[in-house]
């Protein structure tokens, strides 16, 4: 068992809430039973080091036996180092090193994709999290991060996306212009979310969402920059129907990319 906290293998794991270590490394951190989960289920192969208390491992019997199922090996610690090593003030008694998967934008954009998030310097992690979840939930085939959007590996980023992070292809540095390109060339549309768009109930009467789309999203406090906006097909905008002054922009995207997912699945197969 490792019970000293300050050894400088547990060092080593902490850094990782570091981006600097985590670039040079090209591993992040998962805290807790339900990144751990997931990432068992969905990436043991990702898996370098699992740790976890003797407590918190006998809590979780399913975790253990999909750890035992795809060959991935326990390293027991004490409280003490597990702190050491998370980010989050109650990591629940499991920590994980995982090597970074990211997917080119080719690799993406070579199939046939349907539904895409585009973050265009996307800064906030919980945001970024979210949206990466929403995406997953709403059947998207990818998220393409660009600009200068926060690192997806980020420990923020990971625990706000609950697993979704396992679920589907993450791009991580692309250019938008390139980005937009590969989208049209895979015959997508580019609809930009941006509250000085037309209104969205316009399109989804006139069938505008039900064709191949990614989703571009901006900055929180900015929004898309004017030469982002030109990139795009058609600019769109929620209605604000309360008094709200707007929307966070990941209640926005999680809205978009679900009235293209619910537009898509209505539209005649073929």
């Amino acid at each position: 068992m490792l019970e000293n906290p300050r050894s400088p293998r547990v060092r080593a794991v902490a850094k990782l809430t570091k981006r600097s270590a985590r670039t040079e490394t090209g591993l992040f951190l998962l805290e807790g039973p339900q990144s751990v989960r997931e990432a068992l289920t969905y990436r043991p192969d990702a898996i370098v080091e699992l740790f976890a208390t003797p407590h918190g491992w006998e809590k979780h019997a399913d975790i253990r036996a999909k750890a035992a199922d795809a060959d991935v090996e326990v390293e027991y610690v004490s409280e003490d180092v597990l702190n050491a090593m998370a980010d989050t003030v109650t990591p629940q008694g499991l920590v994980a090193v995982v090597r970074q998967t990211p997917t080119s934008v080719r690799e993406i954009f070579d199939g046939t994709p349907r539904l895409i998030a585009i973050c265009e310097e996307v800064r906030d992690p919980g945001n970024l999290g979210t949206i990466i979840r929403a995406a997953d939930a709403a059947g998207a085939d990818a998220v393409v991060l660009t600009g200068r959007t926060v690192d997806p590996y980020n420990p923020k980023v990971v625990r706000a996306t609950t697993g979704s992070l396992f679920h589907l292809p993450v791009s991580v540095g692309g250019e938008l212009d390139e980005v937009v390109r590969r989208a049209h060339d895979a015959g997508m549309q580019i609809l930009a979310a941006d509250v000085k768009g037309d209104d969205l109930l316009a399109a989804r009467a006139d069938g505008v969402l039900g064709e191949p789309t990614a989703w571009l999203f901006g900055n929180e406090a900015r929004g898309l920059e004017d030469e982002a906006l030109t990139r795009a097909d058609r600019v769109l905008r929620l209605p604000i129907f309360g008094r709200a002054e707007s929307l966070n922009l990941a209640t926005a995207a999680s809205v978009c990319l679900y009235e293209s997912a619910f537009a898509q699945r209505a539209a005649p197969a073929g």
